[in-house]
């Protein structure tokens, strides 16, 4: 990759990661409010978990892969990048405007289904809340197109500071308000938790949308009926890949408590739900990462093909760099992380490496998919995808009810560890990139025994401060040899200067 793009990568992931991996960890003030609040034995939370699985899948069934497509149309000959934004804008606003509008009037039916018949405002709350998601989602990728990360980064993180706020005020400061003057505040019910939570969530996501507006519109550009129609032959597939690669994320969580049934379900889902939170950090890092990369790719992939492999070929080296690092971080200080969630659910960590390794897989997963994006074969993806998915549902069917939640973090790490493989194989034949293998597995096995040592030591009576100290010598060793290998220090910015 050359000097001038990797910078460009570098600097646009650093900006987006604001917004991804600093805000969704300052978004992790809520775990612990909302484990300490929310008990395991009382299931909450697995409510909580249950209900935004679905809209994630939901996210993706509106949004039919159309973020990556404006990046494909903007970004060919001929076209003109307003009219295709306008265009996605306007197909995915329609949609999710239908999408709450049913949602609403069948919102009994619905949560009786779902198994919260006495909670119809869940329902009502989170239609409204993917149906923005999904229109601000076609926004928010335009301002990637666009190359504007700072607005990004700062939309993101004014909703994440609100519902941060907001939480506190009304889970915490309202309750005990509410225990000492009941009459002061008569609408309040400190029992009704989650659903404080869906309202917190609404208000926050529909107050961002005005800082949207001046990208908004451009929706005066008008809907192009023939350029709909090659985008959705475009995106059609997309959207398959996407349903499949969010199934991989959300289908344990769905499926837990129809195999496990009642009370203990919602528990044991509670418990796996907040475990995950922890292991999110790699999914922060793959998030941001994709972010500045996707936009990359497409630039320039459409203006300069020469030498792209080499991009391609790179990024993977350095993604997978910096996630083993990642993992090895998260684990190290584990004991310090643990308290992102209350004590009632610290039987779960131990999904947490699987969880972590999984998501791994799922980043290399999306790095390898370019290569039938380009070509504009993403059917390939759904081809994966739903193999991977399928494996997934298969593991948790059979393992689910004897191994609880254990099945359901071995089912994600098996299914993305069939997407990688085989987009790997398939993708060497179809458009061959020379990735450097051995060089990504020096780091895999530098990690691998670092780890090792972790469990080893992990596993005496060491006292809490002895044993940071030695993971983080070990922490210093996989950095010594990141910055001997690939990352020379007198190649950084400000600090470089004293090791010249």
């Amino acid at each position: 990759m050359s000097g001038s793009k990797m910078a460009s990568l570098a600097k646009d992931t650093a900006i987006y990661g604001i917004s991804s991996i600093v805000g969704r960890f300052i978004n992790y003030l809520l775990t612990p409010l909302y484990t300490n609040v929310l008990k395991a034995q009382g299931g909450e939370y697995g409510a909580i978990t249950k209900m935004y699985a679905f809209t994630a899948l939901c996210l993706v069934l509106l949004t039919f892969g159309m973020e990556t497509t404006m990046f494909r149309f903007a970004n060919k000959e001929g076209q003109k990048p307003a009219k295709v934004f306008s265009t996605a804008l306007i197909s995915v606003g329609i949609l999710s405007a239908l999408f709450a509008a049913i949602c609403i009037m069948n919102r009994f039916e619905i949560c009786a289904l779902l198994g919260y018949p006495q909670h119809p405002e869940y329902v009502t709350a989170l239609s409204l809340v993917v149906a923005i998601d999904s229109f601000q989602a076609i926004v928010f990728s335009y301002l990637r197109f666009l190359k504007r990360p700072i607005k990004f980064a700062a939309l993101k993180l004014t909703n994440i500071f609100m519902t941060i706020a907001l939480n506190l005020i009304v889970i915490l400061w309202f309750k005990d308000v509410y225990q000492d003057y009941p009459t002061l505040l008569g609408w309040y019910d400190p029992s009704l938790v989650v659903r404080y939570v869906f309202y917190i969530n609404l208000f926050c996501s529909a107050s961002i949308t005005i800082g949207l507006l001046p990208e908004i519109s451009q929706i005066r550009n008008g809907f192009d009926t023939k350029l709909f129609r090659q985008m959705l032959s475009y995106t059609w597939p997309i959207l398959i890949l996407g349903l499949a690669g969010i199934l991989n994320q959300v289908a344990d969580k769905i499926c837990f408590t129809y195999i496990i049934k009642g009370d203990e379900g919602e528990r044991l889902l509670g418990i796996y739900g907040s475990a995950v939170k922890v292991a999110m950090i790699m999914s922060m890092l793959t998030q941001a990462f994709r972010y500045a990369y996707e936009p990359l790719v497409f630039s320039t992939a459409a203006h300069d093909r020469e030498g792209q492999n080499k991009v391609y070929a790179d990024a993977m080296k350095f993604f997978i760099i910096f996630a083993l690092l990642a993992f090895l971080a998260v684990m190290f200080y584990l004991d310090i992380l643990k308290f992102i969630i209350g004590r009632t659910y610290w039987e779960g960590l131990k999904v947490v490496p699987i969880v972590m390794l999984a998501e791994i897989f799922m980043g290399v997963y999306f790095n390898l998919s370019f290569w039938y994006k380009l070509i504009d074969q993403t059917w390939w993806g759904a081809v994966f995808s739903f193999i991977g998915c399928a494996v997934l549902l298969v593991i948790n069917f059979i393992f689910v009810p004897k191994y609880g939640y254990m099945a359901c973090a071995w089912g994600g790490f098996a299914g993305y560890g069939v997407c990688m493989i085989l987009s790997y194989f398939v993708g060497q034949k179809k458009s061959p990139i020379k990735y450097p293998l051995g060089e990504i597995g020096l780091y895999v096995l530098l990690a691998a025994v670092l780890y090792v040592i972790y469990l080893f030591v992990d596993s005496k009576s060491l006292p809490l401060w002895l044993s940071l100290l030695i993971n983080t010598v070990l922490i210093c060793i996989y950095l010594a040899y990141l910055f001997k290998k690939d990352l020379p220090l007198k190649s950084l910015p400000v600090i470089g200067k004293y090791f010249k």
